[in-house]
């Protein structure tokens, strides 16, 4: 017996992150420690723990997510009330 996850529609994870993410912090990671080994420049470092901490996901949804959702619902897209009396 196979068992599937959502019928082969589900995004790869790998332990909390969906592999992109991981391929993500993989990289961003690399290159921030050869950057920090090179200039003593710490903050490419944070944003990558940032980062890795945000796209931690939870029952298919992530803070990152939410992040972007608020930020497209607020400052991207405009809002248009309509009032009826």
């Amino acid at each position: 017996m196979y068992i599937y996850p959502d019928n082969l529609k589900a995004a790869p994870m790998l332990f909390l992150w969906r592999l992109k993410d991981l391929a993500v912090i993989g990289i961003s990671a690399l290159i921030s420690v050869f950057a920090m080994a090179q200039t003593r420049f710490t903050i490419p470092l944070i944003a990558t723990i940032v980062y890795g901490f945000l796209a931690i996901r939870f029952e298919d949804t992530s803070i990152l997510d939410f992040l972007k959702y608020a930020v497209k619902y607020f400052f991207v897209e405009q809002q248009e009330y309509r009032w009826k009396i």
